[in-house]
């Protein structure tokens, strides 16, 4: 007889995690992680701000084309405050913020109604994004011959830019949302304008904001660039004008106001998207792996 073989299985292994410190205290965490966030954002542009007024400074580079960060901030402040600033930083505000709320309108309501109307969207799509392609600049001497000189032609330009972006996350958002939703709502009788009103409207709201908050940087862009060629103020206009003129300090003073002008309109459209969807995640506070 042959004695019975012993089982060879491995022993069971009892595996203990403790949580980490993130877990044991998630709002100190997240504080730590903010902190860290906000000093790197302030790190980063200190440091290359100060890396180029040292080469301006030992003379790396030419100081006269690349003036030197002190010299740019000194212009800047000179301009401010005897007023030769803010009548351009004005006007190119003013045909942005125009500009932008007439495309944005146009852009929302047909993406809306193309969204929600196939037979709508057959109609016009191919020859919406026919006109999508078309380099929105190539458009403004055709706003020069209908509108003149003037206002008019930029803020078509403006608006014709922004009701593109605006129109196609519009709709992609509303024909993006889950049919699961549209079953739900029709499971409960919700009627045509229910279904839009509490089902479409909420569900693509978000997405919606995102190509909001796209167009409203790329019509600081836009502008910019009528105000080049199409304007006798604005900071487009003083950019290109002081580069005639060999004024290079006061070129980056304009630069750095166009920067600032498109961080600030930009960070308007986020609060409103925050306030307008707060079932929406922040996309500042969603966790990047």
């Amino acid at each position: 007889m042959t004695a019975p073989s012993k089982s060879h299985a491995p022993a069971e292994r009892l595996i203990v995690r403790e949580p980490g410190a993130a877990e044991r205290s998630p709002a100190r965490a997240a504080a730590r992680r903010r902190a860290l966030e906000i000093g790197l954002a302030i790190a980063v542009p200190t440091v290359l701000i100060a890396l180029w007024q040292l080469a301006s400074a030992r003379g790396w580079i030419d100081a006269r084309v690349y003036p030197a960060p002190s010299t740019i901030a000194a212009n800047g402040w000179e301009r401010a405050v005897d007023g030769e600033l803010w009548p351009d930083a004005w006007a190119t505000t003013r045909r942005v913020v125009l500009g932008f709320l007439l495309g944005t309108a146009v852009g929302m309501l047909l993406g809306l109604l193309m969204g929600t109307s196939r037979t709508v969207r057959a109609a016009l799509e191919p020859l919406l994004d026919a006109l999508y392609v078309v380099p929105k600049l190539a458009l403004l001497p055709i706003f020069l011959n209908m509108f003149g000189l003037g206002e008019g032609p930029q803020l078509a330009l403006v608006a014709t830019t922004v009701f593109f972006f605006v129109w196609i996350s519009t709709m992609t958002a509303i024909m993006a949302v889950p049919e699961g939703y549209r079953e739900a709502g029709a499971v409960f009788g919700a009627s045509r304008r229910q279904m839009f009103r509490h089902v479409l409207l909420p569900a693509a709201l978000p997405q919606i904001l995102v190509g909001t908050r796209i167009a409203a940087g790329v019509s600081v862009l836009v502008i910019v660039a009528a105000e080049f060629v199409a304007a006798t103020d604005g900071l487009g206009y003083l950019i290109f004008n002081s580069r005639s003129l060999f004024q290079n300090d006061v070129m980056y003073v304009g630069i750095v106001c166009v920067a600032v002008l498109g961080v600030v309109f930009s960070e308007i459209i986020r609060f409103a998207g925050r306030r307008l969807t707060p079932w929406a995640p922040d996309d500042r506070d969603r966790v990047r792996t």
